[in-house]
């Protein structure tokens, strides 16, 4: 994992962990043998479920710009590092250093935990409030998929009107294709992307996928690709992160 002297030492995070924590593993999820069969494809998701924290390293391939993630899973607090920005989620609000303009996207809030969503899946399907069944096949491309739709209850996150499809390998079980929606800025009927689930490699047990490709989503079929990010060193943790590391640095300031 590459380290990076801009505003925060990187390599400190993976040693500043709260101690005197016990792990105790929380009550499984209700969810359907449908979906605990393809969870099970993607290895011990349970170990997933009980992490305490996750870490990994992203790269925007085109600009070959690398992304250094780190995360309490239970309160989604948030840290992204990168030569051009450091991004925050301290519990209440985001936050980005040195200012807002060293990102260039629309808002800090929708991309601060974007790609740690979609790495995720399906493991972060499990979260309470979100409800998974399996549904009609879908065709991609010719191929024809077993599907699983994920929807969320109306209070569960800021966008519970999005929708997601899994498009599972009939032969591996495996999340292959995710059609979604964003509904975050405001569209009331937003057209469907897809995106792509490629080489899966195995963290202690955990299955990840080392390449996502973002295409635009017509007729059933993927057509030009919008982007692609590849991800290495995925790490699930015992411990959280302290939360110091999530809070907004001096020169920082909080933005949506």
């Amino acid at each position: 994992m590459r380290i990076h002297n801009y505003t925060f030492p990187i390599i400190a995070l993976l040693f500043i962990l709260i101690s005197c924590q016990s792990k105790v593993e929380k009550p499984l999820p209700e969810i359907s043998p449908e979906f605990t069969t393809v969870l099970d494809a993607h290895g011990d998701w349970k170990k997933w479920f009980n992490a305490k924290a996750e870490s990994y390293a992203m790269i925007h391939e085109g600009v070959m710009t690398e992304e250094d993630a780190f995360i309490n899973l239970e309160s989604r607090k948030i840290r992204l590092s990168n030569s051009e920005f450091e991004i925050g989620y301290d519990g209440n609000q985001t936050w980005i250093s040195p200012n807002r303009a060293a990102y260039k996207g629309n808002s800090i809030k929708f991309y601060h935990n974007l790609y740690f969503y979609f790495f995720n899946i399906p493991y972060i399907f499990t979260d309470p409030g979100v409800t998974v069944e399996k549904v009609e096949d879908k065709m991609l491309n010719g191929k024809k998929y077993p599907t699983f739709q994920a929807t969320f209850d109306p209070n569960t996150g800021s966008s519970p009107k999005d929708q997601y499809f899994m498009l599972v390998n009939p032969e591996t079980n495996r999340l292959e294709y995710l059609l979604y929606t964003v509904t975050y800025f405001g569209d009331e009927n937003p057209p469907f992307s897809a995106l792509k689930y490629e080489d899966y490699r195995n963290s202690d047990g955990v299955y990840f996928p080392r390449i996502l490709t973002g295409y635009t989503f017509e007729n059933d079929s993927t057509k030009s690709m919008r982007y692609q990010v590849t991800f290495a060193d995925a790490l699930l943790l015992d411990e959280e992160f302290d939360s110091e590391i999530f809070e907004k640095p001096e020169d920082g300031v909080f933005s949506n």
